[in-house]
Order: structure tokens, then C-alpha cells, then sequence
């Protein structure tokens, strides 16, 4: 199963990614956990694209296609795939399409999950990551038992740089330029599966649906 995740930021791409995981061992490839890796490991790719993560803008296309091209050729690849945040412009998505051409790969499908803009803001905002095992919280829906304190390892929870309301305004703004146009992109090229909602249920019917066709 290869599959691109679109949607806008906090749309819950990746608590899809996960459940969809399970339907047959493909992995989860999202390009933010690749980025932060290597910020956190201080090297110096990390140097290049820390300001702007932490603005909400997207890095270069040359640096996000050298990672994807050796990312998906790894080994636990080999079961298949979701691309999690990539491709997220034209150009990235003409160069995946050649990419997958080149290795021999075929997407099964883009599932685009169409969520509102005021649902968006309000789960960023009030979402908190730990900053040893990158657990997700909530502060309205999914605090963790101490307030500050990751229930799993017990590290610090935070607010990403990128989840103040400043910056989830600009990445949104970047979103609907640059990426929002991936939905018809897909469309014309008959890979298109729209799902207005996050809800895991209707979300797993669509792409079964879709993998069975």
C-alpha cells in the first residue's frame, strides 16, 4: 500500500497514518519527524531548516526530494508506504511521480482529509508535544496526568515553536498557495480519495473502499 496523506496542518494525518499502518505493515514516512531529527541532532541539515520550521515555511524542494528518494528506498519501505506531509507542492508532487517511475514504484492513492480552518487553529494551539519521546497531548482533550510532564518517559511537554497561533496562520496561509492545488492534481490523475472528517471509522471505510476497487 503507497499512499499520499494531504491536508492541511492539524488535520490528523497522522493519527490516520498510524491506523492505516496496521491494515497491512506499511510505514509511516513524515517528512516533519525527518527535519526534527536532524534539528535535534544538531547537524547541518538541522541548521538549514530550523528557522523555517519554526516559522510554518517550507523548505527547499532539492532538500526534501534527496531525503524522500533515500528514505523510500529502505528496507522496511519494501512493504509499502505513507507519505505523511510530502509531496506538498506541483513541483514536488511531478518529481515524486518521476521519482516512483524511476524505481519502479505505483501510488494506490491520495486521501485527502478536508477539515475545517477553526478546527485546525484550535487543536494546534492547545496541542503539546514531549520533547524527549514526542508524544502528542492536548491541554483540552488529551492532557497528560501532570501538567508539564509526559506521562511515558516523563519529560517536559511543550508548544512547538511552529503551533502558536502566529505561525499556524502562516503555514495555513502556505498550505492554500502552495498545496492546497495537490487535491486537483491528484483528481485529474484519478488518485483522489476526499474525506471530510478525521473520524478514523469513515476515514479506514473510504481507503478500504478505494484499496478494493
Amino acid at each position: 500500500m503507497k499512499i499520499i496523506l494531504l491536508g492541511p496542518p492539524g488535520a490528523g494525518k497522522g493519527t490516520i497514518a498510524k491506523a492505516l499502518m496496521q491494515l497491512d505493515g506499511s510505514v509511516q514516512i513524515s517528512t516533519g519527524d525527518i527535519l526534527r531529527a536532524a534539528i535535534a541532532a544538531g547537524a547541518e541539515l538541522g541548521k538549514q531548516v530550523e528557522a523555517a520550521m519554526a516559522a510554518g515555511d517550507l523548505v527547499t524542494d532539492d532538500l526534501i526530494m534527496g531525503i524522500m528518494e533515500q528514505r523510500l528506498q529502505e528496507e522496511d519501505c519494501q512493504q509499502g508506504y505513507l507519505l505523511d506531509g510530502f509531496p506538498r507542492t506541483i513541483p514536488q508532487a511531478e518529481a515524486l511521480k518521476t521519482m516512483f517511475a524511476k524505481l519502479g514504484e505505483k501510488l494506490d492513492c491520495a486521501l485527502e482529509l478536508d477539515i475545517p480552518r477553526d478546527v485546525i487553529i484550535d487543536r494546534l494551539t492547545t496541542r503539546r508535544t514531549c520533547t524527549n519521546c514526542g508524544e502528542i497531548y492536548n491541554v483540552k482533550f488529551k492532557p497528560p496526568k501532570v501538567e508539564g510532564i509526559c506521562d511515558v518517559c516523563g519529560s517536559a511537554i511543550v508548544q512547538r515553536d511552529d503551533e502558536t497561533e502566529e505561525a499556524i496562520e502562516n503555514r495555513l496561509q502556505v498550505y492554500n498557495q502552495q498545496t492546497a492545488p495537490l487535491v486537483e492534481f491528484y483528481r485529474d490523475e484519478g488518485l483522489l480519495v476526499s474525506v471530510p472528517t478525521s473520524e478514523l471509522e469513515t476515514v479506514m471505510a473510504a481507503i478500504k473502499e478505494r484499496l478494493q476497487d
